[in-house]
């Protein structure tokens, strides 16, 4: 038995369509605006600075989590933890001796476990920012070239991640020379299409 009567769809004025089973009339309106509301941010979401805020935000995080970790792992061994303690002693040593007056000791304030600690926490930090940035730089711009790419060819395949790390790869090395920037955009194309390659394998099964 067909859906409606003698094959024809109905058409409806704009705003006055049938309601979900569940809704009633007087709910039309907070209905409707909810419907708007989720288009808005369909739209958004497929946006391309979007895209990249997120895609900049997740390298951030993602960076400063293994900057932390890394640390993290260095600072187990015995060794490495006392000779960053040393490397972040002799720095805060050398940043108080250069900005004090000649009739302060910079050793006093700078040999002190406590000071030590701080100073390798700090340093911990400033990994962590570099690291976070550097993560996020790369994740913004492989995201925005992407998209690019992706609206410009008006498809979804893998060419569009492929193209999208030549580009990106070619621009971040661009500062060490063409071979170097040619290098750098055929490896960071080929780590695109394996990435997308696993991820387009874990979704099909």
């Amino acid at each position: 038995m067909p859906l409606f009567p003698n094959g024809i769809v109905p058409l409806y004025p704009a705003g006055s369509e049938p309601l979900p089973p569940g809704i009633p009339e007087s709910d039309r309106e907070a209905w409707n605006q909810q419907m708007k509301m989720q288009k808005w941010i369909g739209v958004g979401m497929e946006s391309c600075v979007a895209k990249c805020v997120m895609a900049g935000a997740g390298g951030v995080v993602i960076g400063a989590f293994i900057s932390l970790m890394s640390s993290s792992f260095a600072y187990e061994d015995p060794l490495l933890r006392a000779q960053a303690m040393e490397n972040a002693q002799k720095a805060a040593a050398a940043k108080a001796s250069s900005s004090s007056s000649p009739s302060t000791s910079p050793s006093s304030s700078s040999s002190s476990p406590t000071a030590g600690a701080r100073d390798v926490f700090l340093e911990m930090g400033r990994g962590m920012y570099r690291s976070g940035k550097g993560f996020g730089k790369v994740g913004a711009l492989f995201a925005g070239l992407e998209c690019v790419v992706e609206g410009y060819r008006a498809k979804n395949d893998m060419i569009n991640p492929v193209a999208a790390g030549f580009i990106a790869g070619g621009i971040l090395a661009r500062n060490s020379g063409p071979k170097a920037a040619a290098g750098g955009a055929v490896a960071f194309a080929a780590f695109s299409a394996v990435i997308d390659l696993f991820l387009r394998r874990e979704v099909s099964e």
